[in-house]
């Protein structure tokens, strides 16, 4: 048996675009990403604190170190730039594995940079 644990988590980013007319994705800082524990086309869950919508898509990285989280695609029309979202990303893991398991959550400040990692 396996269960769906957290495995990394980007708290309070705030999206710095939308583009609507995109094959839908997320593109998140690939120096974020890294911190986070998330991978380049890794299934990702994000939660708008702004509006409460969340979505499913996947992770297109950008330039590292640009701070930029920008809504591609279809979820553009549930999320706006300027938002603040959690983005969590989840394994599965065996409850043996999960008992060990410490997410890697990093918190941002407005400006998408790392203010502290839990």
């Amino acid at each position: 048996m396996f269960v769906k644990i957290l495995k990394g988590k980007l708290h309070r980013a705030t999206v710095t675009d939308t583009k609507l007319h995109y094959p839908g994705s997320i593109k998140i800082d690939a120096a974020l990403m890294e911190a986070a524990g998330i991978l380049p086309y890794e299934s990702v869950l994000v939660a708008d604190i702004n509006n409460g919508s969340r979505l499913e898509t996947y992770v297109v990285p950008a330039q590292a170190n640009s701070g930029k989280i920008i809504v591609l695609g279809a979820a553009a029309h549930l999320i706006n730039p300027k938002d603040v979202v959690i983005i969590l990303s989840f394994g599965y893991f065996t409850p043996d594995q999960a008992a060990k398991r410490k997410p890697k959550v990093v918190v941002l400040d407005e400006n998408n940079k790392i203010k502290d990692t839990v």
